[in-house]
């Protein structure tokens, strides 16, 4: 691939502009950065072009079949949209590279979106890996919650819309076919069964309390379960149970007909079941149609997944810079982001025309089987992106009512505070036990909305335990120190929740700083500390404001410093737990790291040593029968 490029010369001025459909001169645009020939020279062969403006930032990437072509007609006189218009207005610079074919030019131009986020793309969140269900390769498969790259020497099953959904199919599994869930140290240290065979979740072949034979029996069931064979694993255990009663083995028939009855009331619930092992996903479009903009600017995009002729759930997106493009389009930016360099179903069905040969070859060949997207479905699969163009239809109306309140609640505290441009605010709490593992969070909220991505924890240490002050004035200190040195900038306003106390000690570490012009506010709990008797704690001012407890703007009040407190417990809660996991033993004479490691590894954790009787203990290599009873002692 070969990259060439062109940039403007200087003494361009910088233009502002924030109305999309505002009339832009672009013949300035273009004798700035001279279009023309620089098109001139473009070869016309597929590639990838970035638009850069003056602060050499990159603002849009696409891809071509025909780079010169598609470059040029950027620059045209006339029949560009608005929102295009605007983005060439900013064009100072165009860089290019050639590409041996489309293909190469879809995969770069998704690879380059992601990690450059333009402002002038479509953008979706790119979420955390899928999560799976996992049956391991072991003697006795091991059932579990399964993110990452996936392995050959194991089954998987999904990808599965969320977390939720994969721990209720892991229940279920439990429940029917009795597979263990427990990790390799604790399954192969294991004397006697634990809780889950007492409440008949597991069937014990930790100690051998079922055969081999049996046990993978039993996994065969829940493999053609995951995949959807549901009537076959019934008609297996009908036939089992019918000769166990036959042999006179009525218990066991009895737990069989159980199993029975158990799927019977799955396929019952079970809604989208087809009944054959299809796997498909379905991506639906809600929002403005044919480059008409609907009043909020919003779009939504749903993924409905179906495996095994299963309907597994489905999932909403919210793509950034979506204004101005069409339902296509969005789709094709969706299918390219999230497929690419991901597993991928057999058949993708979406809602929309679009251009789908080059990705579908794309799609066949990283997935090692051949990938259709279905743009006509029938049957089944229609009912199935009916279901899911709803689902995109009421997510999208869910987050437009969402945002409007929002909105509500900001114009509310803008009035109250008398900040007319108050968007962004930053909220920070404290949380520790007595002074141990202190943990300081801060969370934002910026364009009536938290924004997760941006949030910050601080460990505080090097302080006395429990001043809660001095944790604070280290929080800001350390969130706000690199705005000083001109790297970033204040929030519109900085909460803290805490009272007046709380309040000074963050005036004194901001003016420590140099920024003492920051908006700042506490927010103390009232008596009883009964939501809606908050006051309002400013600096300076003595009497606290206290809002009514209906007002708008004391709801968003709540919400983040409500967040702020629960992400702080969060990280607080952790921190703690491993100091205290990692320090327990070491606080016992005797145990060396050698020990440590063998008690740790024989018995699953600190929770499994902690409840081994002595004698266990003392089975472990290395520790003798009183120091057993020392370690027993100690942990009780």
């Amino acid at each position: 691939m070969a990259p060439c490029s062109a940039r403007k010369n200087k003494g361009h001025p910088k233009r502002e502009q924030n109305d999309l459909t505002q009339t832009v001169n672009q013949n300035k645009s273009i004798e700035a950065f001279d279009a023309r020939s620089f098109c001139k020279n473009l070869p016309a062969q597929p590639g990838v072009y970035r638009m850069l403006n003056e602060k050499s930032e990159v603002i849009y990437v696409g891809k071509a079949i025909d780079l010169k072509k598609r470059v040029s007609s950027y620059f045209q006189k006339t029949g560009l949209a608005p929102r295009t218009q605007l983005m060439v207005s900013h064009i100072t610079g165009i860089e290019t590279t050639v590409t041996r074919s489309e293909a190469e030019a879809l995969l770069l131009e998704n690879n380059l979106i992601k990690s450059l986020k333009p402002r002038y793309n479509i953008l979706f969140r790119d979420d955390k890996t899928y999560p799976y269900i996992i049956l391991s390769g072991h003697d006795y498969p091991r059932l579990g919650f399964y993110r990452g790259m996936l392995e050959k020497t194991h089954q998987y099953y999904g990808p599965f819309p969320n977390a939720g959904i994969v721990r209720e199919s892991i229940q279920l599994l439990q429940k029917v076919f009795r597979l263990r869930t427990c990790e390799d140290s604790v399954f192969s240290n294991r004397t006697r069964p634990c809780l889950l065979y007492q409440i008949k979740r597991c069937s014990g072949p930790c100690v051998n309390l079922i055969s081999q034979p049996d046990y993978q029996e039993d996994v065969q069931s829940a493999t053609l379960f995951l995949q959807g064979k549901q009537t076959e694993v019934i008609d297996g255990i009908a036939h089992k149970m019918q000769q166990a009663s036959d042999n006179l083995e009525y218990e066991h028939a009895a737990v069989l007909r159980d199993q029975m009855q158990a799927l019977r009331k799955i396929q019952e619930k079970q809604f989208m079941d087809s009944g054959k092992a299809m796997d498909a996903d379905i991506v639906a479009c809600a929002g403005f149609e044919d480059g008409r903009e609907n009043d909020n600017n919003k779009v939504c995009v749903t993924l409905a997944m179906v495996r095994g002729g299963r309907h597994l759930g489905d999932k909403s997106f919210f793509p950034q810079n979506a204004d101005g493009y069409n339902l296509s389009s969005v789709i094709e930016a969706f299918l390219a982001q999230h497929y690419l360099n991901r597993s991928v179903p057999g058949q993708i069905i979406v809602d929309r025309t679009i251009h789908r040969e080059v990705l579908e070859d794309l799609l066949s060949e990283q997935s090692g089987h051949k990938v259709t997207i279905n743009l006509n479905p029938i049957g089944e699969r229609r009912m199935w992106l009916k279901m899911a163009a709803e689902n995109a239809r009421l997510a999208l109306q869910q987050q437009i009512s969402l945002k409007a309140s929002q909105e509500e609640r900001l114009v509310a505290l803008q009035r109250v505070l008398n900040m007319n441009g108050l968007m962004r605010i930053e909220c920070f709490d404290i949380s520790h036990t007595m002074g141990e593992a202190t943990v300081a969070s801060c969370v934002v909220y910026d364009q009536f909305a938290m924004r997760n991505n941006e949030y910050r924890r601080f460990n505080i240490k090097d302080i006395t335990p429990g001043d809660d002050y001095a944790a604070l004035r280290d929080a800001l200190n350390r969130r706000y120190h690199k705005v000083v040195q001109g790297e970033g900038s204040l929030p519109d306003l900085i909460m803290i929740d805490g009272g007046r106390g709380q309040v000074n000690a963050a005036k004194e570490a901001l003016d420590e700083l140099g920024i003492s012009d920051a908006n700042l506010m506490g927010i103390a709990k009232g008596e009883g500390r009964k939501p809606g008797l908050e006051q309002l704690i400013f600096p300076g001012q003595q009497k606290p404001l206290q809002l009514p407890n209906d007002h708008t703007a004391l709801h968003l009040i709540q919400q983040i410093r409500d967040e702020a407190h629960r992400f702080a417990i969060h990280g607080h809660r952790g921190r703690r737990n491993k100091a205290r996991t990692t320090s327990t033993l070491e606080d016992i004479s005797g145990i060396g790291a050698k020990r440590r490691q063998g008690l740790l590894s024989r018995f699953g954790g600190l929770k499994g040593v902690q409840t081994a009787s002595i004698e266990e203990l003392a089975q472990t290599e290395g520790v003798s029968r009183k120091l057993a009873e020392k370690i027993y002692r100690a942990l009780h």
